[in-house]
């Protein structure tokens, strides 16, 4: 579960950071300070379940910015922190989860986590894998009718080769490059991995496979029971995985 905070008060953040890591101790919890940087946080990794978001930051109106992420995810569970309340009109048309005045507590946390507008369920577990990877031979990727995907760069499913090999472990965007470019990667290259990591997701997304792929800040990983690839049957003890002698990933 992924809970976000928006504050731009380095003092309030650290306070709900703090409630937040006390209640939910299992979640994955991110604070930040910005309007932009909460609209970044919502393309990294795993859909957010709920945002605490202030209404009075620099950069934007905390209500426009529940809208903007209300668009993004219709599901998401908006509770606002306020010490104003000129905004619960706003907040009520908006079908929010939560309207808190501040100052914070536990008690006033925990109440709106209880009786959110989206109750907050476990994940089903997956019943089966979802991308199908021959990583023996010519590395190929397909998806679950057996047809290979269509990738815009090549170097896209090179990444996702080194993914693979990488058996879950994050990934770095500069180990990325380094792995991609090697002696020729520079900053000049961020760009287009920022274009391969959208090629990725979008080929991944057009089958039905976008959980395959986990996106965090500056880092980037796959899920591993999501996929059937021969080389994570071969690494379990199963020899008959082993088509070739080579591996190109």
């Amino acid at each position: 579960m992924r809970l976000l905070a928006v504050d731009d008060e380095k003092i309030a953040l650290d306070h709900i950071m703090g409630i937040l890591k006390r209640l939910e101790p299992d979640a994955e919890i991110t604070g930040v300070r910005s309007g932009e940087q909460a609209l970044e946080e919502m393309d990294n990794g795993e859909p957010l379940a709920v945002a605490f978001l202030d209404i009075d930051l620099r950069d934007i109106n905390g209500i426009e910015l529940a809208r903007r992420m209300k668009q993004k995810n219709p599901n998401l569970n908006v509770v606002f922190t306020t010490g104003y309340g000129d905004y619960a009109g706003d907040a009520f048309d908006l079908h929010a989860s939560g309207y808190i005045m501040k100052p914070l507590t536990d008690e006033k946390v925990r109440r709106e986590l209880d009786d959110l507008r989206h109750p907050l369920t476990e994940e089903a577990p997956v019943s089966g894998p979802h991308l199908k990877v021959s990583a023996f031979g010519n590395f190929e990727v397909y998806d679950q009718n057996g047809i290979p995907l269509v990738f815009q760069y090549a170097k896209s499913k090179e990444m996702l080769a080194y993914l693979i090999d990488r058996k879950g472990a994050f990934c770095t965007n500069g180990e990325i490059m380094g792995i991609l470019w090697g002696d020729e990667a520079s900053s000049s290259k961020r760009s287009y991995l920022k274009n391969l990591r959208t090629d990725l997701s979008t080929a991944l997304k057009n089958v039905g496979c976008e959980t395959v792929l986990i996106r965090r800040r500056g880092m980037i990983a796959v899920v591993p029971d999501q996929i059937d690839c021969d080389y994570f049957d071969w690494l379990k003890g199963k020899p008959a995985a082993i088509n070739l002698s080579l591996i190109h990933i």
